[in-house]
């Protein structure tokens, strides 16, 4: 069966894996969702990401998942920009997440990073989830 999100799929693994209080998540392996899973780790959702397996369809991505004590450092991550409906936004119109609790991923022409940067930046582009 196909994937018709893959980066849904991802974002679900993570979230379910808090609910869970597991201490890692597998997720099959793409560059994006490497890339995307180096933001949860420096933005401290995560503490480590490592890359399982050869090449093809057994390669994998370990998330690590952050805990404090036994609570989850994550809330909640929902995704925003859907294959059916995508979002983009100027950096002028970055959105806040909770009036600044939270972060926003978006997806730029210079690669993915946090609003914040990408406001800094003076750059837009696609708003792939935000997450607190």
């Amino acid at each position: 069966m196909t994937m018709s999100d893959p980066v849904s799929d991802m974002l679900t693994r993570i979230r379910n894996g808090y609910m869970a209080h597991l201490e890692k998540v597998t997720i099959p392996y793409s560059k994006y969702k490497e890339e995307l899973a180096g933001i949860l780790v420096k933005l401290g959702f995560a503490k480590s990401v490592k890359t399982e397996g050869n090449t093809g369809k057994t390669r994998m991505i370990e998330v690590i998942l952050a805990y404090e004590g036994r609570e989850p450092k994550l809330t909640d991550i929902q995704k925003v920009s859907k294959p059916s409906l995508k979002v983009y936004v100027n950096h002028s119109s970055i959105p806040k997440v909770l009036g600044g609790l939270g972060k926003v991923v978006i997806s730029t022409s210079k690669g993915l990073m946090t609003g914040k940067e990408a406001k800094a930046k003076g750059l837009g582009g696609e708003v792939v989830f935000k997450i607190w």
